[in-house]
């Protein structure tokens, strides 16, 4: 870890990385953090890190020998990679919390293989394929990665219909309370601040349980009740714009037309 920059925070030790990282963690001889919450699942999971991440690393026992595998790799090697332009895809990078990779044996046998064939490139000499190889093998390895998340937004998918039904009565509240009144439109980050979920990990799963991102699914929600206080005639479009948390009642007036066809006074008169 030469390139990570420790420090100590309560008796725990915090590491920033200035690389991507993933590893392959065995054993339950300490406990990662990101933030204020655990990786669910501390044995046998994938744990993937960005570079600026901050881990830290908790309850160790130093009786127990660590176990585990690590691929680090700095944003530097993908210059003028078609993987370095296409990085932005592997959004679990910026997963956060309890959103570590749980793997079957099957796809840790296929995680290991992928190991291998890099572990063996930086065992050779250097040559003018060295550096293509490496590259095209960890891209390999994390298009595998998106196939296995996407198998576990399926196989936990009793735990994501909870988030989706809870992400819907959020997004309620929100437009009823009043809030959008006082902080704006709701955004998508709010709600998965509301959950304990990563933007990342939020708007992924959302769109594999919808089919929508979870902008459209906010949006289409705005719309919903827009319609409905439009057919309140005691209800300006103006008061219902500012209730919906927009600023200026003619970038609600653009943002209706855009969703519905025509203006909010075009949709009243209409009905």
């Amino acid at each position: 870890l030469s390139e990570g920059k420790w420090r100590k925070l309560d008796n725990t030790d915090a590491v920033r990385y200035n690389f991507y990282a993933v590893f392959l963690k065995q054993g339950a001889n300490c406990i990662l953090k990101y933030g204020r919450k655990n990786y669910d699942y501390q044995d046998g999971t994938l744990v993937f890190v960005g570079p600026g991440q901050l881990v830290n690393v908790s309850q160790v026992d130093t009786s127990i020998p660590p176990a585990g595998y690590a691929l680090l790799f700095h944003p530097d090697l993908l210059l003028g990679t078609n993987l370095g332009k296409s990085m932005s895809k592997y959004s679990f990078f910026s997963y956060e919390l309890n959103e570590a990779l749980h793997l079957s044996l099957r796809e840790r046998q296929i995680v290991m293989d992928c190991f291998d064939k890099v572990r063996y490139e930086l065992s050779q000499n250097i040559d003018k394929h060295s550096r293509t190889l490496l590259v095209s093998n960890i891209e390999l390895f994390l298009n595998y990665c998106i196939r296995f998340y996407d198998r576990q937004f399926i196989t936990r998918d009793i735990v994501h219909v909870g988030i989706v039904e809870a992400f819907e009565k959020a997004i309620e509240t929100y437009l009823q309370s009043g809030k959008a009144l006082e902080a704006g439109p709701p955004s998508v980050r709010y709600f998965a601040d509301e959950l304990s979920l990563s933007a990342n990990y939020f708007g992924d799963l959302i769109k594999k349980e919808t089919g929508k991102s979870a902008i459209e699914y906010i949006q289409d929600k705005i719309i919903a009740l827009a319609k409905q206080r439009i057919f309140d005639p005691q209800s300006s479009i103006s008061e219902i714009a500012y209730e919906l948390g927009f600023k200026y009642p003619q970038h609600f007036t653009r943002f209706f037309k855009s969703k519905v066809g025509c203006s909010p006074s075009e949709y009243r008169r209409s009905n």
